[in-house]
């Protein structure tokens, strides 16, 4: 097919689908004539699609019928298919495709803290850098157990606090550096109280008081950081795609993450504001927290597997996420 020849034949049609799309009102003859157009530069565009896919027309028109879409049905509101949707398919396939990355966040993380845990409780100076002897005692005996006061209150105080790092392990993860310092930051905090209380004797309490919430809450964390690494990946690897577009499908898959851990968060903060530091014997608080931890990586495991396995990434829909032009394999 000749596309000049067929774009200059055509091209009186899509300048006036491009003028009826933009024009602010309609009459009722406009807007038959729009709904006319737009169904004949579909069909333009599946030709040019299938004969001659030049980058250029095809955005062009894509963008074109989108924008007349728009007009034709109205804004899009959001309904109960689409809450299904991020919940069923979108955020399992997003923790899926970072399942791995997760894994591998787990163990960096873990060996940080486990490092800084020792220097704490086996070095007098970085102990001594914890407070004088009077505070970290007053920390071990009274501080520690304190924190966790049961209530609503600071329950909602938690979650606020663990989904803002969430949000900035994924929203820093284009620089890459980023969600590093943010891990590391919370690796060593976690270590060094762990370690302090090691150098008194109150290890066990640390891990009781941490274990209930501390599962599913920490495993948040590395999903974030993990998401945030993801991200930064993109540039490194953009997977044969240009790396603008492989940075704006990944960065929409891993928003669906921080959105989702939102929810995580919340019930985690749940079980630290009403059940780490209730009456209940630490058998059952332990295991609150593992029955936790095991629904989020159930419900990541199994819906996830099979979304991935049609096709999904956690991006959102095609005529939400805009048209992309082809790339050659």
């Amino acid at each position: 097919m000749d596309l000049d020849a067929f774009t200059a034949v055509r091209q009186p049609a899509w300048a006036r689908l491009d003028a009826l799309s933009r024009q602010r009102r309609l009459d009722g003859a406009e807007a038959d004539e729009m709904v006319r157009l737009y169904q004949s530069v579909a069909t333009d565009l599946s030709t040019v699609r299938s004969s001659a896919p030049d980058p250029d027309t095809v955005t062009r028109l894509s963008q074109l019928l989108a924008r007349s879409r728009a007009r034709i049905a109205g804004t899009h509101e959001p309904a109960w298919r689409d809450v299904r949707r991020f919940v069923v398919v979108s955020l399992p396939a997003a923790l899926y495709r970072i399942r791995w990355w997760t894994v591998a966040v787990m163990v960096a993380f873990l060996a940080v803290g486990t490092v800084a845990g020792w220097w704490v409780a086996t070095d007098p100076d970085a102990l001594a850098a914890m407070g004088t002897p009077s505070q970290r005692q007053d920390y071990v005996d009274n501080q520690f157990a304190q924190y966790y006061d049961p209530g609503a209150g600071f329950a909602a105080v938690v979650w606020t606090n663990n989904a803002w790092i969430a949000a900035l392990c994924v929203g820093l993860g284009v620089t890459g550096v980023g969600p590093l310092y943010v891990l590391a930051q919370n690796a060593v905090s976690v270590g060094a109280a762990g370690g302090m209380m090691a150098a008194h004797g109150s290890l066990d309490v640390f891990l009781q008081l941490i274990a209930p919430h501390g599962l599913l809450e920490l495993t948040s964390i590395f999903v974030a950081g993990a998401a945030g690494l993801r991200l930064a990946w993109a540039w490194v690897d953009p997977q044969g795609r240009p790396r603008s577009r492989a940075l704006a499908e990944e960065g929409r898959a891993l928003v669906t993450v921080a959105i989702g851990l939102a929810g995580a968060l919340a019930l985690s903060g749940l079980v630290e504001g009403f059940v780490t530091g209730s009456a209940l014997p630490w058998g059952v608080k332990i295991a609150i927290g593992a029955l936790a931890l095991a629904a989020f990586w159930t419900y990541t495991i199994v819906l996830g597997r099979r979304a991935v396995r049609d096709g999904e990434t956690g991006d959102l829909e095609e005529d939400a996420a805009g048209y992309q032009v082809a790339i050659a394999a």
